[in-house]
């Protein structure tokens, strides 16, 4: 069964961003590395319209490095489109985003024309951090759980950046429905989804057969067993078995293991993780 989240403070956002959308020049979509597609907003697409976008595939210190580069290659075919990889640790990087901003739009930037930004993405993939980062100063709330930024006016006040740039902010929006199952629960592994929306063993034991196909000796490692699980289950029975997540009787509490999996996820104790790739998600099209 697909995870939803959609929260009425995300239908009124939408309504006001694509109310501000005829005064903006360009769009900074922030997506989280480890899961490009799944974290893509199709509504952004649909808003930008004709407007140049950078996407930044934000988190990328979480995200398999060669993955990422996979998905750079795949959005810069696109028309209109500049990709980048970043991290909170990469502050001198992010602020070559401006750089970027002019070169997309060299007849703007002038204090008479700025260039009008606005930065777009779903809940929980770091636009905030991203934001205080090019302001230089603290201007955005930042939190690990998604909906931190629920003030939809935001998207009408306007951030002034060296270079003649005028950012906008917005909350983080995700659509009313995801059509693919698979990326509904990717975005609900990865934090983009409300814990209280979330069955914790419904998308741990998602991850979990995830993780045995792809990287499996990092779950071997991590979790200190002899072979790595045929199934899911088995690996958050053994989970359970190894953190002590034991009820009376030596039943294995699978609620707990499974908590304890999504925050090794969650945190980068199992390693740089991608959820998925190019040729997956074009599978996974094919398929719906």
């Amino acid at each position: 069964m697909a995870v939803q989240w959609y929260p009425g403070h995300m239908n009124k956002a939408r309504r006001i961003i694509q109310a501000a959308m005829s005064d903006v020049d360009l769009v900074i979509e922030v997506m989280d590395a480890r899961i490009p597609f799944s974290s893509e907003n199709p509504m952004v697409t649909e808003l930008r319209q004709h407007r140049p976008c950078i996407k930044i595939l934000n988190k990328s210190d979480l995200a398999d490095p060669l993955t990422t580069k996979k998905w750079l290659a795949y959005f810069e075919q696109q028309q209109g489109v500049k990709a980048q990889a970043l991290s909170v640790q990469e502050k001198a990087k992010a602020k070559k985003i401006p750089g970027l901003c002019r070169k997309l739009l060299p007849q703007r930037g002038t204090a008479v024309k700025p260039i009008r930004v606005m930065i777009m993405g779903i809940p929980n993939v770091g636009k905030s951090t991203l934001i205080n980062t090019l302001a230089g100063k603290t201007l955005a709330k930042v939190g690990d759980e998604p909906a931190v930024t629920k003030e939809v006016s935001k998207a009408q006040h306007r951030i002034i950046l060296d270079g003649n740039i005028a950012l906008s902010d917005t909350p983080g929006i995700l659509w009313p429905k995801i059509e693919n199952q698979n990326s509904s629960y990717r975005l609900a592994v990865t934090g983009a989804i409300k814990n209280t929306a979330i069955d914790f063993e419904d998308i741990a034991l998602f991850a979990a057969d995830y993780l045995i196909s792809t990287y499996a000796q990092r779950v071997i490692e991590r979790f200190k067993l002899k072979h790595c699980p045929n199934s899911g289950i088995q690996l958050l029975e053994d989970i359970g078995r190894k953190r002590g997540c034991l009820r009376a009787g030596g039943i294995i509490d699978l609620q707990r293991a499974s908590e304890i999996l999504i925050h090794e996820i969650r945190s980068g104790a199992l390693g740089l993780l991608s959820f998925e790739t190019p040729q997956m998600i074009a599978n996974e099209i094919i398929a719906e």
